[in-house]
């Protein structure tokens, strides 16, 4: 089974991490929320996110009052990243039609930001029951609380980010990160015509990585992990094999993947953020492909050696 999680660099100064929703056998994590406060209790500054809630599928009321709680118990360090989603059983499992995909997305964002934005609300929508001058509770600490739009690329999803101001977060899995660079323009182009400051964007990115003391000896020890990983969805999605040629074209210095030595690491991550403009680096790792040992050191080395490489170079720009 795999947990899917992502540690973070936010803003370029403080950590985040992040656990995805599936409602899957080969993923464990069906409640962000819930890992989430028992990471809550043992943590005081990092701040907790999920990567996604999938929206679509889910009541915004409950999605709410779990991140609201959430916050209560982080004093303040909780977000939400909604999205549709990669894969598509939530939408069987409680019962929605994927005919109604797009649909349900637009409503249940509404309904989330309206909560967000006053205790009583009054809403009508077509794929959720009223709601009829009714308090939500709890509230969150955090006024407004956080919720970021995560996408995995569709220019709908990054111009609707923008016309509400929230926070973009792009998934990108494959490929060259700088074919995303007009999906930022279309957010930033979108914000300014609603009258949002271009200057108060954020914009993550969230890929596969995975840090060791060496390039070689990160390349070596990941590439059964990736290829097992890619190729167990493959199959269910018809992609081609994953190949090793696949593999190291994406650790290129242009590529999606994120694997290497600290320095090759921060030097990708320069490169994206000189691209894309981002604010947020979010890195995924593989819980349960990865020995115990090495997710560990690669989420301190994104830490204590990664992190202050970009922060200083970054800083050197400016």
């Amino acid at each position: 089974m795999l947990l899917n999680l992502s540690a973070a660099i936010s803003n370029f100064h403080g950590p985040v991490y992040a656990i995805g929703e599936h409602h899957r056998i080969d993923y464990t994590s069906s409640s962000p929320a819930v890992i989430l406060a028992a990471a809550a209790a043992t943590t005081k500054r990092i701040r907790l996110s999920s990567a996604v809630t999938v929206l679509s599928s889910d009541d915004p009321v409950r999605i709410y009052q779990d991140f609201a709680t959430l916050d209560g118990l982080s004093n303040g360090r909780a977000e939400i990243m909604a999205g549709r989603g990669s894969f598509i059983e939530s939408f069987p499992l409680f019962g929605y039609d994927l005919r109604d995909y797009e649909e349900l997305f637009e409503d249940k964002l509404e309904l989330l930001l309206k909560i967000r934005a006053s205790e009583k609300v009054t809403w009508r929508g077509d794929h959720r029951p009223a709601v009829d001058n009714m308090g939500i509770y709890p509230r969150a600490q955090q006024e407004p609380l956080p919720v970021w739009i995560g996408t995995g690329g569709n220019p709908e999803s990054a111009v609707r980010a923008g016309l509400l101001g929230l926070p973009i977060a792009f998934s990108i899995l494959g490929g060259e990160p700088q074919r995303f660079a007009p999906l930022v323009e279309l957010y930033k182009e979108a914000a300014v015509k609603a009258g949002h400051d271009p200057n108060k964007l954020q914009i993550a990115t969230h890929s596969h990585g995975f840090i060791s003391d060496t390039t070689r000896e990160a390349a070596k020890r990941y590439y059964p992990v990736m290829a097992g990983q890619m190729n167990h969805i493959g199959r269910e999605r018809g992609w081609s094999t994953y190949t090793r040629d696949s593999y190291d074209s994406a650790r290129s210095l242009h590529g999606a993947l994120y694997v290497g030595d600290p320095e090759y690491v921060a030097e990708k991550i320069v490169l994206l953020h000189k691209n894309l403009g981002l604010t947020r680096f979010m890195m995924y790792n593989d819980f349960s492909s990865l020995p115990h040992r090495d997710l560990l050191r690669t989420i301190e080395l994104l830490g204590t050696k990664v992190a202050p490489i970009v922060r200083k170079e970054l800083a050197r720009q400016t």
